[in-house]
C-alpha cells in the first residue's frame, strides 16, 4: 500500500532528492519550500500525477509551522524527514563569528527542526518513522580534526534535542532517526564532494526502511552504518 513522507526543506539538494527517490518507490510525497519562487520541486511535482504537492514552511517561523499543522490536520504519514538546514555564510570559528550569525545557524539547524517535529509528529503512524538530517559532524566523539565549529554544535545541538524528544515520546512506538548523508554534491557540499545525490538519497531510504519498525532513536549514515554519539 502506498504511504506517505513529509519533507521539511525539499526545494533543492538531498532534500529534492529525496522526494524523488521516494516517489520513484510509489509513495505519495509532500514537499516544503521557503519561499513562492518556481523550483525545481514544482518541476517534479507537475509531472508525479498527483503524487507529489507543495506545501510553504518556513522552520524559523513559529506561526508558519503551526499553519503547516494546521492545512495537514486529517493526514496520515509513514515518514516525517526534516531536512532544512544551513552552514555558515563566513568563517564558522566562534571566535570570529557574530553572534547573529550563531545563533541564525543554531535556530535553524536544531531549534526549527524539532519544533516541526513536535507540531507534525503526530500525523505520523504508528510504525512510522520520524528522521533529521544530521552530520557525521555532529558527533562530539568524531571531532578529531576541529573546524567547522557552529556547525557542528548546531548538528550536536539537534541530535541532543531528538535525543530528549526521543525520551518524551517513547510510548509513541516510532522509529526516529538522526541521517549522516555523506559529503554530497549539492550547494553545502561544493563540487568537490564525493557522492552524487542520487547514491545519497538512495542509501538515506533504505537504511530507513530497514529500521522502520524498530522504536527508539538511531544515529547512521547513508550506508547505514550507526554513528558514535
Amino acid at each position: 500500500m502506498a504511504d506517505t513522507v513529509l519533507i521539511a526543506g525539499a526545494s533543492r539538494g538531498l532534500g529534492l532528492g529525496l522526494a524523488c527517490e521516494w516517489l520513484s518507490r510509489g509513495w505519495s510525497v509532500v514537499g516544503t519550500v521557503r519561499g513562492g519562487a518556481h523550483t525545481a520541486l514544482h518541476d517534479a511535482a507537475g509531472t508525479s500525477g498527483g503524487r507529489l504537492t507543495i506545501e510553504q514552511l518556513d522552520i524559523t517561523d513559529p506561526a508558519s509551522i503551526a499553519a503547516l499543522r494546521g492545512r495537514m490536520a486529517g493526514r496520515s504519514l509513514g515518514v516525517l524527514f526534516v531536512n532544512a538546514g544551513v552552514a555558515s555564510g563566513g568563517e564558522d570559528r566562534v571566535d570570529h563569528m557574530e553572534t547573529a550569525e550563531f545563533s541564525r545557524i543554531m535556530e535553524t539547524n536544531a531549534l526549527g527542526p524539532l519544533r516541526v517535529i513536535e507540531a507534525l509528529g503526530p500525523l505520523v503512524r504508528p510504525g512510522g518513522a520520524i528522521a533529521a538530517m544530521s552530520s557525521s559532524l555532529g558527533s562530539v566523539s568524531l571531532n578529531e580534526s576541529g573546524g567547522m565549529e557552529a556547525y557542528r554544535a548546531s548538528k550536536a545541538a539537534l541530535n541532543t534535542l531528538l535525543r530528549s524528544y526521543a525520551v518524551r515520546h517513547a510510548r509513541d512506538g516510532h522509529t526516529l532517526a538522526l541521517v549522516h548523508p555523506g559529503w554530497v554534491r549539492t550547494d553545502m557540499g561544493g563540487p568537490g564532494a564525493s557522492l552524487l545525490v542520487v547514491d545519497s538519497v538512495r542509501g538515506i531510504v533504505d537504511a530507513l526502511a530497514t529500521r522502520m519498525g524498530q522504536p527508539g532513536l538511531q544515529y547512521f549514515d547513508y550506508q547505514g552504518k550507526t554513528l558514535p554519539w
